[in-house]
């Protein structure tokens, strides 16, 4: 007579999962990511219907709604996140925090940071930077505390961020002085344009001209750190100045 086996609570959780996945994305996951999937439904219970689980370019990512129920499953005792002040800047949407997750009221903590700002968040979440950097904190911090090896999907700021106008990519990637922050000189650019919504083809010839070279490539870092602050200075103290300087090149834009 045949053994009858009963399916497990995690053996009937992986089917569910499986199908959900099939349904959901079916020829696009591997033999690999199915076989990841189980080892994530068998020892952290995520659920994919529940919205735990995603998968990104062949690797599966955990989700913020994923971490806090499995936190709430283990009985977390308690998260406290803080802003890091110093590596924060309103103006330039830049925040950052610091999250420490207590298992147990004898814990004495697991600690995750997260940062965001205009370059590694997606623009569909513009105007929720801090937000993003506290989801971020907490999401670390979570996953240090209940040793989860996959990243989670509010982490990876490169996957859904906005591409950068054409021009910075011929910037020169160097470290500058920017209050101390070391932002990269493309980084400053790019707020600024953000921020005053500055055409970003008329800023590239309007830096060419103010460097004196042809290609923008060509200009060296004292250059670009120039261009820079003087763009920052007129966008601040003479905005409708400054557009119709950047008109001014609208000929020379339509003409290449």
């Amino acid at each position: 007579m045949p053994k009858i086996t009963t399916k497990t609570k995690n053996d009937l959780l992986f089917d569910t999962n499986l199908s959900a996945a099939q349904q959901l994305w079916a020829g696009r996951l591997n033999s690999l990511q199915l076989e990841q999937l189980k080892v994530l439904t068998e020892k952290y219970e995520f659920s994919i219907p529940n919205g735990d689980l995603l998968p990104v370019d062949n690797r599966w990512y955990v989700t913020h709604t994923g971490l806090l129920r499995l936190a709430t499953r283990k009985r977390c005792c308690g998260i406290h996140v803080r802003p890091v002040m110093e590596f924060c800047n309103a103006e330039n949407c830049r925040w950052a925090f610091e999250a420490i997750v207590y298992k147990s009221p004898a814990c004495k903590g697991f600690v995750g940071f997260g940062d965001a700002d205009l370059m590694n968040t997606s623009s569909l979440v513009r105007g929720a930077e801090m937000r993003v950097a506290e989801t971020r904190a907490v999401n670390r911090a979570l996953r240090k505390a209940y040793g989860i090896g996959v990243c989670s999907i509010e982490e990876i700021g490169s996957a859904s961020r906005p591409d950068p106008p054409a021009m910075l990519l011929q910037l020169p990637v160097l470290q500058a002085s920017d209050n101390g922050n070391g932002h990269r000189l493309r980084d400053q650019i790019y707020l600024l344009i953000r921020k005053h919504k500055l055409d970003a083809g008329l800023v590239k010839l309007y830096a060419t001209d103010y460097c004196g070279v042809k290609e923008l490539r060509e200009a060296s870092r004292e250059q670009i750190e120039a261009f820079t602050k003087h763009l920052a200075e007129y966008a601040e103290k003479d905005p409708a100045g400054l557009t119709c300087e950047l008109n001014g090149y609208a000929p020379k834009k339509e003409a290449a």
